[in-house]
């Protein structure tokens, strides 16, 4: 199956569309009533795309607000606990999906701080502006655009965070690059993200299915740090948060369509061959202040 960009991107699109639509249809058979009021039920904080596999669940403390948004979330870690954010700076979720950890950072900026989202899908956009409405915060906007080509100025927040969306990304020297770019000197980057511990076999590397379930498509450790590093970024480093068991790969391959995998390779084989070699990590670098 092919690698190329397009059909990667088409192909996370879809995915993240097609959650975020389902969340959409989840909200408005329940009322609506979803806010930052926890006013949702327990199905809807499970949802149909929050807590569905090893990586996305149990990433926030049971008391994190905005459950609507909480609900709808993907991510592999909680970057606005690690990246230290204060009052008056402002901040970037790269692939910011149903908006959770740009309401949190808004929250931790404000007063006198914005918080920015971007994102490459319409229906995750609708999907954040609504949780920021109901949830009543203002000082947080999110943007259309993709996260190799951010449609920010140059030299315009003080912190990138971004949680399980570069490993998606087919081209992360640019991602890198616009990251570095939009920061002011001084700027933290500070991502969750899959990284790699290992080589995996590069016949499951061309599987777009694994691209949009975040394994294929992630970084060597050391490969992530060598590549901030030609960005111009300083102190890079890569800590790693949850590794994964075979337990929860064999859970994590109930989702693939067997059809998908290349020749030779079983969801068992593909099990065994990704055993140890990848895992949740959060990714820290600095942008020179000069």
């Amino acid at each position: 199956m092919t690698t190329d960009t397009g059909d990667i991107r088409d192909a996370v699109r879809e995915r993240y569309g097609a959650a975020a639509r389902a969340q959409l249809t989840l909200v408005a058979s329940e009322g609506a009533c979803c806010g930052g009021g926890g006013c949702c039920g327990e199905a809807s904080k499970v949802g149909t795309i929050g807590a569905v596999d090893p990586i996305t669940r149990d990433l926030y403390d049971a008391d994190t607000p905005f459950d609507a948004a909480l609900a709808a979330s993907l991510g592999c870690g909680n970057p606005t606990a690690l990246a230290e954010l204060r009052a008056g700076e402002d901040v970037l979720d790269l692939g910011s999906g149903g908006g959770l950890d740009v309401l949190l950072s808004a929250r931790r900026v404000a007063p006198g701080g914005t918080a920015y989202g971007l994102d490459m899908t319409d229906d995750m956009l609708a999907l954040a502006r609504r949780h920021q409405a109901e949830a009543g915060v203002e000082n947080a906007i999110f943007l259309k655009g993709h996260i190799e080509a951010v449609p920010l100025p140059d030299a315009s927040v003080d912190v990138v965070i971004s949680n399980c969306v570069i490993n998606l990304s087919p081209d992360k020297d640019a991602v890198l690059a616009e990251a570095f770019r939009v920061l002011r000197p001084g700027g933290r980057f500070a991502v969750s993200d899959i990284v790699l511990l290992r080589e995996i076999p590069d016949a499951l590397r061309g599987v777009v299915a694994l691209w949009t379930g975040c394994v294929s498509g992630a970084l060597l450790d050391a490969d992530y740090v060598a590549k901030l590093a030609a960005a111009g970024f300083s102190d890079a480093g890569v800590q790693v948060t949850r590794a994964y068991s075979l337990a929860d790969l064999q859970e994590l391959a109930e989702q693939l369509d067997p059809a998908q995998l290349p020749a030779g390779f079983t969801l068992d084989a593909a099990v065994v061959a990704l055993d140890g070699a990848f895992a949740s990590a959060f990714v820290r670098a600095t942008k020179p202040t000069s």
